[in-house]
């Protein structure tokens, strides 16, 4: 245990009521808890820690409680699996526990939990907290309850916790929390211990290629541009947007937290300067990070998906990065070693000619056909990745400096340090390439990718043949028809790719195609398979998988269809699109040509480079492989002696310094790759820098915060709220003087699901008395008339498309009189569904605003309420309150529910009413919604209302009129035909 570990703990136990602490990323959090934990006594009551939203924190912390030998058994986990008496025995048992939040505040709200068990509560990523959140309720009411509880909060994510106004404060306060610990990488004791002894740091810059480099520039340039076009809009505070700023992922919530409130107001353009920042920052990242035939394969993806709608494709610099891209692939020679025309000192220059420029191009080069038959050779370049050559030329020194070690010094303990090379990579995939560049070759990898990205384009062409058949047919209408969706991407590819570059393409491709055939035919099967399985496990697999038998099959070209398509539409999505732009378009037919392909095309590759390296090669230690992304505690395990960073990460940089003070003993060497002059170096340094400036804005925070007396939540009353709301209204002096009146504390009955949103939390703070049971029908139920179903914006749109919501809406109608629907908004985002601009004349299939007008259409008791936010439909609940009655939980938590005993009297479940018989008594004349409910209650069948008079008729409809029209209906003659 690391010495700044034991001075964090020892602060936090000089408060006995909690404390926040904040932390550098990267500073072993899971392990300052899991020491945290072992403090705990059995005497003081159950230890509860909330759940953190990452498993990955949680797995972290039971490793390294588990490799502690003092530490008693493992905290386990409650989860709603076990029975409530189940769970009170675990609570009462004075141990530790895992629990998520939505579990421990039901427990505590139907009273399955007394607070007074609780000694304590340990609060994970409190950066992501805030007043309305669940953890933030739990507290509150165990404080009201529990005088005696700790709260501990912990967050290693200082640029979060400076997001908004004052947002330590904040989560302070709503933890009833008095005290701050601020612990970043350069405070005394910290840079002591981990300065003491530090690894011994080599710090290698790889030169970028000039390709790599004017992508680079262009890149930045466009994104520039983008940002300057964002400033005129003058919808965003300026000093934010920085280029500086654009490399990082925080950059679009700094943007939107700016943008939602007005979002609906914005223009299309605005929008997609948004979108289209995210675009280019991913850009910049897999630059770095993928091979050169990968980066081209995803910029055709985005030409195709993004070329109608964005505004950097269109930006001056854009069509460099598109040259620069190829460049690196491939060029086009002539047999007789001059350059072809229209592709000399400017490429670029023809590629922004209009149409007549492409239509000269095409006499010169002419069809794929004329074009080999005038001379024109397609010659591949891939540019290898500049670090993977520094990659082998660092595990070649290490192994050197090794065997000279073994050689010199034959000394026992030397053998131990002599370990494993550790080289982390940001994503899996980067693993995957790296452990074939070093296995077999770099050229080998290059060329596989070459071939995969060729096959691609042979499937997009056989797709686009194949849709071109269907205008035959007579056409339909808009999007019903067929080949609407498929002509863009068509139209794209014509005009963009200059058509002789793309002939000769294809015409490589069918000749490793052809090849692959013929080999297929041979029957060479067994090498290939072999070949595969070395390299890689995903791609081995898919191998076997997909067997060189029908190479040709329309299943495999939707398949590569199927690739491509998720490629283009998975750009929002996060951690997915990080990896799947690297097997955009066409892997399924490479898959199983690839086996044979190999045999072929690249047998003289590694020939050749299998003969150079047993001349040249030099030994290699034993190297590991880790992705960042996998986020495990890898160097605790592996113990390695030398780590060679690959994708430089400020977190982890931590992490190999933490484990360095904690091995004082052991010699570790720390390789860092850098791009020299690239956004790599520039996003680590800013990352530093951004760390060290919100640590000084928590540190002034800290200085100026003032703490209420009572923030520990001694003066915490369960109706705080309340009072503080009632009095601040003027008292009436003519009732007794102006005495208060007692009011009667509201109910509401909650659905245990509901528990996933912040509503019950503020339901709570205004004085409501929340009951949680599970509810069939509705969210939440005010009184024995009002039932409402709350929506939110993103759970609305998913409702209309599944066809949920109108089974809701028709289970509420059936079973309650008032039943509403509630639409919530977001507090910081537009109260809009859509512009104005947006909302058409006619009723369209796809519009949600249509959809709610054929929905309030068909059920036309059901009510509507737009919320502005959480607070708002708290009031709005207060206000349909007044003058009800109080819910029956007894009688809601049994409507909609099947009976099994069989029909019990005065129930109101689903099975004691004939909805059948309901239906035809609403549709004969005179019923209305107003009155065929009277009705039901007044006679017990259809049978019994037609032997009623018209007086008792009168009675139950409610007039005369209505009750002569219904006795005249069932009293009419049956119409015969003698």
């Amino acid at each position: 245990m690391v010495q700044f570990h034991e001075q964090i703990i020892g602060e936090l136990l000089e408060d006995p009521h909690g404390g926040l602490v904040v932390l550098s990323s990267g500073l072993s959090l899971p392990k300052l808890i899991s020491s945290l934990l072992l403090l705990h006594s059995s005497t003081n009551g159950t230890l509860l820690l909330l759940s953190p939203h990452s498993p990955s924190l949680k797995s972290h912390i039971l490793h390294y409680h588990k490799q502690n030998p003092n530490s008693p058994k493992l905290p386990s986990e409650i989860s709603a699996e076990f029975p409530a008496n189940h769970r009170l025995s675990l609570y009462s048992s004075n141990s530790i526990f895992f629990i998520t939040p939505r579990i421990l505040i039901v427990d505590l709200l139907s009273n399955k939990l007394p607070p007074s068990l609780i000694s304590g509560l340990i609060i994970l990523n409190a950066h992501s907290l805030s007043e309305t959140s669940t953890e933030a309720f739990i507290v509150r009411i165990l404080r009201s309850l529990n005088t005696d509880l700790y709260v501990r909060a912990f967050s290693d994510k200082p640029q979060a916790m400076v997001s908004g106004f004052a947002k330590a404060e904040r989560i302070m306060k709503c933890f009833y929390l008095k005290r701050l610990h601020l612990w970043p990488r350069f405070q005394v004791h910290i840079a002591d211990e981990l300065e003491r002894d530090p690894p011994l740091v080599v710090d290698v810059r790889v030169s970028m290629t000039k390709h790599m480099l004017g992508i680079q520039k262009a890149i930045i340039e466009v994104m520039d541009a983008c940002l300057k076009e964002m400033r005129k809009t003058n919808k965003v505070d300026v000093d934010d947007l920085t280029v500086e700023n654009g490399l990082f992922k925080s950059f679009d919530e700094i943007v939107r937290r700016q943008l939602d409130p007005i979002w609906h107001t914005l223009g299309k353009k605005t929008k997609q300067l948004v979108s289209d920042l995210k675009t280019l920052r991913k850009l910049l990242d897999y630059l770095v990070r993928y091979d050169a035939v990968t980066y081209l394969k995803y910029l055709d993806t985005l030409r195709v998906s993004e070329s109608f709608r964005s505004v950097w494709i269109f930006a001056e610099s854009s069509f460099k990065i598109f040259e620069y891209a190829k460049k690196r692939v491939y060029r086009f020679t002539r047999s007789d070693g001059t350059k072809p025309s229209g592709q000399g000192k400017s490429v670029t220059g023809k590629k922004r000619k209009s149409k007549g420029g492409d239509k000269k191009e095409e006499e010169v080069g002419g069809t794929s056909s004329a074009s080999t038959s005038s001379g024109l050779v397609l010659e591949e370049v891939l540019e290898e990745a500049p670090k993977w050559k520094v990659l082998r030329e660092v595990l070649e020194e290490i192994e050197g400096e090794r065997q000279k070690q073994r050689e010199e010094l034959l000394v026992e303990g030397e053998e131990n340090d002599s370990g494993i090379v550790l080289v982390a990579c940001k994503d899996e995939r980067s693993c995957m390439q790296l452990e074939e560049c070093i296995l077999n070759s770099p050229q080998k990898v290059m060329h596989e990718e070459w071939e995969k990205y060729l096959l691609g384009k042979v499937d997009v062409r056989d797709l686009h043949k194949r849709y071109k058949k269907k205008p035959k047919d007579p056409k339909g209408f808009g999007i019903l028809d067929g080949v609407v969706p498929i002509t863009p991407a068509q139209n794209t590819e014509a005009s963009s790719v200059n058509k002789q570059e793309h002939d000769a393409l294809l015409a490589a491709a069918s000749e490793i195609r052809n090849q692959a055939k013929k080999e297929c035919v041979m029957g060479d099967d067994p090498q290939p398979h072999d070949d595969s399985q070395g390299r890689g496990k995903g791609k081995g697999k898919l191998r076997n998988k997909k067997g060189p038998a029908n190479v040709q099959s329309p299943g495999n070209k939707k398949a590569a269809r199927n690739d491509k398509v998720e490629t283009s539409n998975s750009e929002n999505e996060g951690k997915k699109d990080e990896i799947n732009p690297v097997f955009a378009g066409g892997l399924s037919e490479a898959t199983c040509q690839g086996a044979s392909v190999e045999k072929t095309i690249l047998c003289k590759h590694t020939q050749e480079s299998n003969i150079s390296e047993s001349r040249t090669a030099k030994p290699l230690p034993p190297v590991h492989f880790y992705a960042l992304e996998s986020d495990q505690p890898i160097l605790d395990t592996l113990k390695p002696s030398v780590v060679i960073v690959y994708h430089p990460d400020i977190t982890f940089v931590r992490e190999i310094e933490v484990y360095k003070s904690e091995n004082q003993s052991k010699k570790l060497k720390v390789y860092f790759l850098f791009y020299e002059d690239s956004t790599e170096v520039q996003k680590f340094e800013a990352s530093i820098r951004r760390e060290n400036g919100a640590f000084e804005s928590l540190i002034r925070q800290k200085s100026m915060m003032m703490i209420p007396v009572d923030q520990d939540g001694r003066c915490l009353g369960l109706n705080s709220s309340l009072e503080l709301h009632s009095s601040s209204q003027n008292s009436i002096t003519r009732k007794a003087g102006g005495r208060k009146e007692i009011e009667k504390e509201m109910q509401i009955i909650v659905d245990m699901r509901e528990f996933m949103s912040s509503l019950p939390n503020v339901l709570h703070q205004r004085g409501m008395r929340i009951i949680p049971i599970t509810l069939e029908v509705g969210d939440y139920i005010l009184s024995p008339l009002i039932c409402i179903e709350r929506k939110s914006i993103q759970d609305l749109f998913m409702s209309f498309t599944s066809g949920r919501l109108y089974h809701q809406v028709e289970t509420m109608v059936r079973y309650y009189r008032i039943p509403v629907l509630l639409i919530e908004f977001s507090q910081d985002k537009s109260f809009s569904f859509q512009s104005a601009s947006d909302i058409g004349d006619d009723v369209t299939p796809n519009s949600v605003i249509s959809k709610l007008s054929l929905l309030v259409l068909h059920f036309p008791r059901l009510r509507i309420i737009w919320s502005r936010s959480l607070h708002a439909t708290a009031e709005i609940f207060a206000s349909l309150k007044a003058n009800q009655d109080e819910p029956d939980e007894t009688k809601a938590i049994r409507v909609g529910v099947p009976s099994e005993e069989g029909i019990v009297e005065d129930d109101v479940r689903a099975e004691n009413y004939n909805t059948s018989a309901v239906e035809f008594l609403r549709r004969l004349p005179g019923v209305t919604d107003s009155n065929y409910r009277a009705i039901m209650d007044g006679c017990n069948s259809l049978s019994e209302l037609t032997l009623l008079p018209v007086e008792r008729l009168a009675e139950l409809m409610g007039g005369q009129k209505a009750a002569r029209i219904l006795r005249d209906f069932l009293d009419a003659k049956y119409p015969t035909l003698l």
